[in-house]
């Protein structure tokens, strides 16, 4: 089955943030280019590197909302994945450019989803579609409320 195409458009003459005309959703992006050491024998992006790129995603999410992971960590909160999913459309290869697109999606008590779309920067192919939940931690490792920042960020971010 083909997946519903992602058609992106600027954001609000932002180029960090496009609305998918598809969905109407709007998502945060950033660039990357893909580099040899993350291919495999076959010269295609080993499957477990998307996993950096939501990452890469996340973080510069993050940054761009003008709240760091280090600044989550300093105020004696941790994220870790809880469950993470992929849907995988097309390879990538070496050099190829990206678009790495993230958005807020579910947030409840003590966890927190964000949901992923990579496309190819200049063709537009739709690579894959993924999510990574999280947990709440406090420094002893106990899990506990997201914290009020984040929570303040699921209900900002554009719908």
């Amino acid at each position: 089955m083909q997946p519903k195409p992602f058609q992106q458009e600027t954001f609000k003459q932002d180029e960090r943030y496009v609305r998918d005309r598809t969905t109407g959703l709007v998502w945060h992006r950033c660039h990357n280019r893909i580099l040899y050491a993350d291919t495999d024998r076959s010269a295609v992006v080993y499957h477990s590197n998307y996993l950096r790129y939501f990452e890469f995603g996340r973080a510069s999410l993050m940054r761009d909302a003008a709240y760091t992971y280090r600044e989550i960590e300093e105020s004696g909160y941790v994220y870790p994945i809880i469950d993470l999913g992929i849907s995988f459309f097309k390879p990538l290869y070496y050099d190829d450019p990206i678009w790495v697109h993230t958005r807020p999606a579910e947030l409840e008590r003590v966890r927190l989803r964000f949901d992923y779309t990579i496309t190819h920067a200049e063709t537009g192919q739709l690579i894959c579609r993924g999510f990574t939940k999280h947990c709440a931690l406090n420094a002893a490792g106990l899990p506990v409320a997201v914290d009020p920042k984040t929570v303040h960020l699921w209900k900002t971010f554009p719908p």
